[in-house]
């Protein structure tokens, strides 16, 4: 089956209400979790129009790279190191500026200049980390968090 993602708000909220609408439909009858995954990256990157889109998840002690959309990115992060490692030690959600400035920051790509990781989390333990990366510095605030914690809440039962 193929959609047609239509993101056509005006503001940011209008945009991810119908994202998080779209998301919805488009996952609800699919229970493969890589192919949810990997609408979920395209959607958001695509529907948002963000640099890089992707999921870490929480294998072997280790963040590993998974389904994602945008240029090659780092493949495997430790505990507490970058941006994805930091939201997976304190199971908060982060919001960077300006990467550069971001002690320990790991550059996947020079282009990313501002990122916001939203850990998932399902019976109290980080599962997973969305991280999204976008090449223009200051793109996410508090409405990006607050619509990203609702939209990542889809994806839960998609991990073990």
């Amino acid at each position: 089956m193929a959609s047609e993602l239509n993101i056509t708000g005006e503001t940011k909220n209008e945009k991810y209400e119908l994202l998080f609408q779209q998301l919805k439909a488009l996952t609800e009858i699919e229970t493969d979790s890589i192919a949810n995954l990997s609408n979920f990256c395209s959607a958001l990157k695509y529907g948002m129009n963000f640099f890089w889109v992707g999921f870490y998840i929480v294998k072997n002690d280790e963040l590993v790279l998974g389904p994602f959309q945008g240029t090659i990115a780092c493949t495997r992060i430790k505990k507490g190191k970058g941006v994805c490692g930091t939201s997976w030690l304190t199971k908060e959600t982060i919001i960077v500026e300006n990467v550069d400035q971001f002690p320990g920051h790991i550059a996947c790509s020079s282009a990313s200049k501002s990122e916001i990781v939203i850990p998932i989390i399902k019976n109290n333990e980080v599962v997973a980390v969305l991280d999204i990366d976008d090449d223009k510095y200051s793109t996410f605030d508090k409405i990006d968090q607050f619509y990203l914690e609702q939209i990542v809440a889809i994806t839960i039962n998609w991990f073990k």
